[in-house]
């Protein structure tokens, strides 16, 4: 199967039906390995933190628009799930699977894939808000934000719910 190719920055979206879009990819960093030989929990936040930076990029909420809207995001609720060790220097790919929308809010999973092996390594279940930075409240998307954000939904609206979605965590127990 064809993947697309990473887009630069602005509206440079190939959104493909049933599919999940492709952001981002990097491989895991030198000071991203802990004292066990592998990638550190803490950097895999980082590491999703900048695939979505790339996302929005990509659908026009860069740094430049932010600053002359007065608006960002904040994240609300974040799940990650370690699947598979990543080490020095794996590449990785991340996919986006956009869940829901509203107007002030997006709910996504991106998935954490080694590019080489292709085997999915992590994934990161996100809820953020669209805010108002002058009053700190959400506020609506811009029409010109939404847009994008719709299409991606709607081209994901036949897809399966992932299995590490809407996960509740505790210790699962055998039945007696």
């Amino acid at each position: 199967m064809e993947r697309p190719s990473q887009a630069p920055s602005g509206r440079h979206l190939r959104i493909r039906r049933n599919e999940r879009l492709v952001v981002h990819r990097s491989a895991v960093l030198p000071e991203w390995i802990d004292y066990n030989g592998h990638m550190n929990v803490a950097y895999y936040l980082l590491a999703f933190d900048e695939a979505l930076d790339v996302l929005f990029d990509r659908i026009g909420l860069t740094q430049p628009y932010r600053r002359r809207y007065g608006v960002s995001t904040f994240a609300l609720e974040v799940h990650l799930c370690y699947l598979r060790e990543v080490n020095l220097e794996d590449p990785l790919r991340f996919e986006v699977q956009m869940l829901d929308l509203d107007e002030k809010r997006f709910h996504l999973l991106i998935l954490m894939f080694d590019d080489g092996a292709d085997e999915l390594c992590a994934t990161a279940e996100w809820i953020s808000a669209h805010m108002d930075m002058t009053t700190r409240r959400m506020a609506p998307f811009r029409a010109d934000i939404m847009a994008p954000l719709e299409e991606i939904l709607a081209a994901h609206e036949g897809m399966a719910w992932p299995d590490q979605a809407g996960r509740r965590i505790g210790i699962r127990r055998k039945a007696p």
